[in-house]
């Protein structure tokens, strides 16, 4: 394993309904990142196509063997020579559901580790806005590591987010790098998505790369954007704005060492059990010392 530094770089998206303009503007900003040196590259979640009503999604969407869009990444991280991360796809896996799915290929163009997106955002925001993932996406089950030359990755997807054992998991199988590939709604993102962000880094002495889409999409959503990179003392390294870009950063492996020496949490974790509070039965009258 290289213990050399490495350029990482963040893809931001504003993903349409048509999936092959989606996929060129991606192949565009990773060509850029490559020329800027990058040797990692992550796109958001849902790079292919952002659709809000269930007809439009299961019109666009094929079998993994089948996708366009996986085929061209592939071999753009071939032809390149890097590593391209693919936030998401939505992949077909049956006739009404999807599968929301991130691939990390490698600089040969093979697909090393693919990852289901395990937690379905099912959620009413204020206003009226209002997500059923669950309805159109089945969700995975396994959590998954994949081994770059310069760390181990885990693999997340957005509302992942919010569920820190996920990452404590990870960081426990030795994952030293965490990716959260994300399309956060603007709503959500204004109110947590940096605090989120920045805990997962510090609470696991983990770098975090959370590249994302941003602004107002075809479909109306709007999502955050502030892509970001997040060292493992939760230093935000690198950030993006709304608009569609590249965000980069130098990556110091040294770093997850240094954090986690000066806050072993991960050497102090215990397990325990949760006990149900007692209640005395009311019949009962207890008459206790005073103290």
């Amino acid at each position: 394993m290289s213990t050399g530094n490495f350029k990482a770089a963040m893809i931001q998206m504003r993903s349409g309904l048509k999936p092959s303009t989606n996929i060129d503007e991606a192949a565009r900003m990773i060509g850029e990142a490559k020329s800027a040196g990058a040797d990692y590259v992550l796109t958001p979640e849902m790079t292919n196509i952002l659709a809000a009503k269930r007809e439009q999604l299961f019109a666009a969407v094929v079998e993994e063997e089948a996708d366009a869009s996986l085929a061209t990444l592939r071999e753009l991280a071939r032809k390149l020579g890097i590593y391209v991360h693919i936030g998401s796809l939505a992949i077909k896996v049956s006739h009404d559901r999807a599968a929301n799915r991130s691939f990390l290929v490698d600089p040969k163009g093979n697909i090393v580790a693919r990852y289901d997106k395990i937690h379905m955002f099912d959620v009413d925001l204020a206003d009226g806005e209002s997500y059923r993932e669950s309805r159109n996406y089945r969700p995975g089950e396994l959590a998954v590591l994949a081994d770059l030359p310069w760390g181990r990755l885990g693999l997340t997807v957005c509302y992942d987010l919010r569920f820190p054992a996920l990452y404590r998991a990870l960081a426990e199988a030795g994952a030293t790098m965490l990716t959260i590939p994300s399309a956060f709604t603007k709503q959500t993102g204004e109110a947590h998505w940096h605090v989120l962000i920045r805990t997962r880094a510090i609470e696991n002495g983990s770098f975090v790369f959370a590249a994302a889409q941003g602004g107002r999409h075809e479909n109306g959503r709007d999502t955050y954007g502030h892509s970001l990179i997040v060292d493992p003392w939760g230093r935000i390294i690198a950030e993006g704005g709304t608009e569609p870009g590249v965000v980069m950063a130098e990556i110091d492996p040294a770093q997850i060492a240094n954090a986690r020496a000066r806050i072993p949490s991960l050497q102090h974790g215990r397990r325990f059990e949760v006990v149900e509070p007692m209640v005395e039965p009311a019949h009962l009258h207890v008459v206790r010392s005073a103290e």
